[in-house]
């Protein structure tokens, strides 16, 4: 019998050839253990595939029919709807036909005409078998995709902001040079210049970190390369020596790492431009605080589950947007778009992981990052 399926889960089989009993006969042989679905020429297949393709998990064709041969319509399967597994059915005169459409890579099973039932209903479930893997991969390949175009956006956004630090302090020291070095004493503190240079510094160490970030990402995703062991109290280390931090600011973080715990390894770019976006937010939400003392606390738990957790002593959120922050850009009241915390959420979903938002004891926010528990073993 049909097990249930998924709408857009591919199992059915469409079947093609335009005598109407061969269709009909075709249904009830084997409609006892697959969904078929019937066309009675190329333009009628080709419209079911345009509705259904993602259905459709084997093609099954006659070859020779009116205006269209059924090679025409693999052909065009191929292209469309490459999860599809082509199978052509032909009488022993075209098999030499049949055997060119296989060179050329648009047959990848022959069936003769009469069909053999054992030996049809075995093709036909290995081919549903092929047409699934192929549609999870497909899958795999456009999350990662997607993946990949979301995280050059938020890089793109994310580097504007250091690279505009950059050319701000290049353009006063360019106005100090053109004035011959003569600056308002308001400006003339002692080892200004060095400050903005070593400032410039940081900001473009940082630019070029999350352009690395990226290129890494994008190679793990599509290449085969060494998962190295990883723990967030790694990720923790790496933010606390690669973030460009201003003055005092590096000291403000106080971290609990002794309840550690590993983290998908391949994912270390983008966890790491997880946790800076995290540390950022807090620093900006500070910007300014003098009393209380500005601090961010990162804090690793395995109990219950694995967390990796940000706590800062500011202002805190609006209650009315700690729903919505990790949904949606919004306005978070503090200079920013939201876009980063959105950007956090779906990295960590990707990794079987989640993030909330919340209010810090004492006040303040606090986020916390909750990895999968399989990952903890």
């Amino acid at each position: 019998m049909n097990a249930p399926q998924t709408p857009a889960a591919a199992h059915a089989v469409l079947i093609v050839d335009d005598e109407p009993q061969a269709c009909k006969w075709f249904a009830r042989r084997y409609g006892d253990e697959f969904t078929v679905l019937v066309a009675g020429g190329v333009v009628e297949a080709l419209a079911v595939l345009a509705e259904r393709g993602p259905e459709v998990a084997v093609l099954l064709t006659d070859y020779r029919m009116p205006q269209r041969s059924g090679v025409d319509l693999l052909a065009a399967a191929a292209e469309a709807h490459p999860h599809v597994v082509r199978v052509l059915m032909s009488a022993y005169a075209d098999k030499d036909i049949a055997l060119q459409a296989v060179n050329l890579g648009r047959v990848e099973h022959i069936l003769e005409k009469p069909l053999d039932e054992p030996l049809t209903r075995q093709v036909l479930r290995d081919a549903l078998t092929t047409a699934r893997l192929r549609a999870n991969e497909r899958a795999v390949l456009e999350r990662r995709a997607a993946m990949l175009r979301e995280t050059l956006g938020f890089l793109a956004h994310e580097v504007r902001t250091p690279l505009a630090t950059v050319s701000g302090y290049l353009a006063a020291l360019r106005d100090r040079h053109a004035a011959g070095g003569a600056v308002p004493a308001a400006d003339a503190a002692p080892g200004d210049t060095l400050r903005m240079i070593e400032a410039a510094q940081r900001r473009a160490d940082y630019a070029q970190s999350l352009v690395t970030s990226f290129v890494n990402t994008a190679r793990e995703a599509y290449g085969e390369a060494a998962v190295l062991r990883l723990t967030a109290a790694d990720l923790v280390r790496a933010v606390q020596d690669e973030y460009p931090f201003e003055t005092d600011e590096r000291e403000r973080l106080l971290a609990e790492l002794d309840d550690d715990f590993p983290v998908p390894g391949r994912q270390r770019d983008l966890l790491h431009l997880v946790l800076c976006t995290l540390v950022k937010n807090a620093l900006q939400a500070q910007r300014g605080q003098t009393d209380p003392a500005p601090r961010i606390h990162l804090r690793l738990s395995r109990q219950p589950h694995p967390v990796l957790v940000v706590s800062d002593n500011g202002p805190g959120l609006p209650a009315a947007l700690k729903s919505r922050l990790t949904r949606e850009p919004v306005d978070s009241g503090s200079g920013g778009t939201g876009m980063g915390l959105l950007f956090c959420r779906r990295v960590m979903n990707s990794i079987g992981g989640d993030i909330a938002v919340g209010d810090a004891d004492g006040g303040g926010a606090t986020v916390t990052l909750q990895f999968p528990v399989e990952d903890n073993k």
